[in-house]
């Protein structure tokens, strides 16, 4: 008998029906004589809900009641799914992150797990119950309530798998796995059956929003396995595994874009030493990630700075910006939301030359212009115009022929 680790999307448990579609799941799994921990996000959209419900009150809430505000959703989540599973007849409990033992740092809406004692939940596994966590939540060493960033309940899911060495973290959610580029642009997109950690991770980075980045690392980390999957049928979704036991027959494995980027210009900059590095600096210590970085042509003594961002970030950035511009003598910052990112991923790039090239083609060829470039060794990424972003998606999938990838079609439980 094996652990299993499954986790739910808000769109998996979005109204009663679902829930009880779950539990048939989990309990369908529970039979075959698998031990099951299974990780739950809150109903549909309900944490959008409540961060809309405190910007009635706040435009700026305190990071700490914020936790308190949205890790309530997947409270009601895993107590419905438990009465559910109950009602099918199988032992189960509820449990939230903070009785399931999950430290985190004090980092309020983007915490970090430092350590998982599974005390409680080793108990709860030994008297053959079924283990509903909340996902995306934790405590820190004070007791106070964290959260851990949008699509944290992945990180919970895959948190929890290493800490009990589960055979494998089933993600489920409403796509049936990892696709060649979102099949909501591109009606072609291909279904993966493998992908390796380090794509998944770019990918996920990049703007597939399947796995939060995170949980990947995680699971790399870790060696898990996952699995991703529908939870609305039972086809055998994809697998986020090692590259070495993949065999690559695509130069390009999928085309990523993320919508939600914010374009920050910095207008004359002093040219001395040590400038960009106290920008930077605070943006870290912010805990901001900065993303594409470009350093413009000198003139005379002062540079220009170009940089992107998260868009959720923005308030705070613009914040801290307007302190180093009066520090620094910043002439004039300039912010473009009207922006994408466009990115192609495979570890078959590494060996293959010319693969930039034929990325820029296929923007070129529907008059696309590209703003910024940045690379890794198996990424490319542009940033463009934003109403650009679906045609340059589906034209770089055409230029890399990414719609005749097999699938496996035999069913899994």
């Amino acid at each position: 008998m094996g652990i299993i680790v499954q986790k739910y999307g808000g769109s998996s448990v979005a109204n009663p029906d679902r829930i009880k579609r779950v539990a048939q799941r989990v309990v369908k799994r529970k039979q075959k004589g698998d031990q099951v921990v299974a990780v739950v996000s809150a109903l549909g959209d309900t944490t959008d809900e409540l961060i809309e419900l405190s910007r009635k009150v706040t435009d700026n809430p305190p990071k700490r009641e914020y936790d308190m505000l949205v890790s309530t959703g997947e409270q009601v989540s895993v107590a419905l799914l438990a009465m559910a599973i109950n009602e099918l007849g199988e032992s189960v409990i509820s449990l939230t992150g903070s009785q399931v033992g999950i430290i985190t740092d004090d980092l309020h809406s983007k915490a970090q797990i430092l350590e998982i004692n599974p005390t409680r939940l080793e108990k709860e596994l030994s008297e053959n119950k079924i283990v509903v966590v909340a996902g995306f939540q934790g405590v820190t060493i004070n007791n106070d309530i964290t959260t851990l960033g949008r699509g944290g309940s992945d990180t919970t899911a895959v948190a929890l798998a290493t800490k009990l060495d589960a055979e494998v973290c089933e993600i489920y959610t409403d796509v049936d796995g990892i696709y060649t580029a979102d099949p909501q642009i591109v009606k072609s997109a291909s279904k993966l059956n493998e992908v390796s950690y380090d794509e998944m991770l770019e990918l996920a980075h990049l703007g597939a929003q399947v796995l939060q980045p995170r949980s990947v690392e995680f699971a790399k980390h870790y060696g898990i396995k996952l699995a991703v999957r529908s939870s609305f049928n039972y086809k055998p979704g994809t697998y986020v595994k090692e590259v070495g036991a993949l065999e690559k027959k695509k130069v390009v494995t999928g085309v990523a874009c993320n919508t939600d980027e914010v374009k920050i210009s910095l207008i004359g900059v002093p040219d001395r030493p040590g400038i960009a590095y106290q920008i930077f600096e605070a943006l870290a210590d912010a805990n901001i990630n900065v993303d594409m970085i470009i350093q413009n042509v000198h003139r005379g003594e002062v540079n220009d700075i170009t940089f992107t961002i998260d868009e959720e970030d923005l308030n705070e950035t613009r914040e801290l910006l307007d302190e180093l511009q009066t520090n620094l003598v910043i002439k004039n910052i300039v912010y473009d939301s009207d922006v994408a990112k466009v990115s192609i991923v495979g570890a078959g790039m590494v060996t293959n030359p010319g693969v930039a090239a034929n990325m820029f083609e296929a923007l070129g060829r529907e008059d696309i212009n590209i703003e910024m470039i940045s690379t890794s060794e198996i990424k490319v990424s542009c940033l463009i115009n934003k109403s650009s972003a679906d045609e340059a998606v589906k034209s770089i999938h055409n230029i890399f022929d990414l719609s005749d990838v097999e699938e496996i079609s035999d069913e899994v439980v």
